[in-house]
């Protein structure tokens, strides 16, 4: 029961970061899971997928494209290449021990933090 609670946390808050800010999966989900669900980073990073697959986000785009800020033209060309993006960096990752991704994983975290703190 407490492992289902812990996952219900996470989908909320993972929810909501990403209402309010686009954020959620990889940002949060994948640490969640590997903290405090305990699942190793290739689990994490599968499941978290998983999630995203299903058009978990509809509501949260439906309320920024009424207010005018979804361009759909973008949002489609992005998603075509990230599925091609997403296949051969999911075929990259599982070839990589869990110790590194998990540091490929944190410092990619860490610079992208650092860019938006310190950058323009």
């Amino acid at each position: 029961m407490t492992a289902v609670l812990i996952l219900l946390f996470i989908g909320l808050m993972a929810g909501i970061l990403s209402g309010m800010v686009g954020i959620g999966g990889g940002i949060i989900i994948v640490p969640a899971l590997v903290y405090f669900a305990s699942m190793s980073q290739h689990q994490a990073q599968g499941t978290s997928l998983a999630v995203l697959l299903l058009p978990v986000g509809i509501l949260a785009v439906y309320n920024y494209y009424t207010a005018g800020y979804v361009d759909i033209k973008s949002a489609l060309i992005i998603s075509i290449t990230f599925v091609a993006g997403g296949f051969i960096g999911s075929k990259i990752a599982i070839n990589i021990d869990q110790s590194t991704l998990k540091k490929v994983f944190g410092i990619f975290m860490l610079l992208l933090s650092l860019k938006m703190v310190f950058g323009k």
